[in-house]
């Protein structure tokens, strides 16, 4: 997809949220266990019931993983549907993969073509051959971890390196790589106090940004400080919206959480104009 496909769902929907498909069989509604693939009917469910209030669905890749081959299909099938029927639907493979040459290489492959993500989530540490590989792929984007929205963020992610905090020294590094334009990132919501210098280093680019919600994170503050010109965000919410109910209700009950989040980010980008 491209950005500018992205920004006009937003502009159509008023609204920039993700829905984070972290499905776990643990706390889906126990009906659910009945049907042949509970993780796929899940995801349907919220699919069919939240797409009109969002713009990106993000499943994270280790909820499928921890199934084996099975999860592995269950998260086949789920980008298979949304590619088929929401095909306007922004979508994030939440693997946080990062490694160099052609491992990135087959990486890529797999969510890009195999899967056909249209983003994935990358960790920087091993640094430009190891995230160049995936900005390769034509509209696509890859979405560098910066600042995260854990506790353990702090251990390494602000520590100052000649006087500037590593996850800064990330986001400049990353703009001299090759094909960075098709480059995001990773600022978690309960940094929001973080984002204005962010955007001082990258202005334009897109942030997804997990944490609103359960985590604690502040949507007014988060528009606040890293809203730009054509919004330039993606508000993660998954556990408040996919969990709000555990009930046969419960694909109505994520809607109307969905919803709810959807009249606030509308009120914020009417502040725009």
């Amino acid at each position: 997809m491209k950005t500018e496909e992205l920004i006009a769902q937003i502009k159509k929907k008023n609204s920039f949220l993700c829905v984070g498909l972290d499905t776990d069989l643990e706390k889906i509604p126990q009906h659910l266990l009945e049907e042949e693939d509970p993780i796929f009917s899940f995801n349907k469910a919220i699919i069919d019931a939240t797409q009109e209030y969002c713009v990106a669905y993000k499943p994270n890749i280790a909820f499928y993983e921890a199934h084996g081959l099975k999860g592995w299909k269950s998260l086949e099938k789920t980008i298979t549907y949304l590619n088929a029927n929401y095909p306007e639907q922004f979508t994030i493979a939440d693997a946080k993969r990062g490694d160099i040459g052609n491992t990135s290489t087959r990486y890529a492959k797999a969510f890009f073509e195999e899967l056909a993500f249209d983003s994935i989530t990358i960790a920087p540490y091993m640094g430009r051959d190891s995230v160049e590989p995936f900005l390769e792929f034509a509209d696509k984007h890859t979405i560098l971890l910066a600042l995260t929205s854990n506790k353990g963020a702090f251990d390494f992610q602000t520590k100052m390196i000649d006087s500037t905090a590593l996850y800064k020294e990330v986001l400049t590094v990353s703009k001299s790589y090759k094909n960075a334009e098709n480059l995001m990132y990773v600022v978690g919501a309960t940094k929001a106090e973080y984002l204005k210098e962010i955007r001082e280093i990258i202005p334009n680019s897109f942030l997804l940004v997990p944490g609103v919600g359960a985590q604690g994170g502040n949507l007014q503050d988060v528009c606040k400080y890293g809203m730009n010109s054509t919004v330039g965000l993606l508000v993660n919410s998954s556990r408040g919206i996919i969990y709000a109910s555990a009930t046969e209700d419960f694909a109505n009950e994520a809607a109307f959480k969905a919803k709810e989040i959807q009249m606030q980010m509308k009120e914020e980008l009417e502040k725009l104009h």
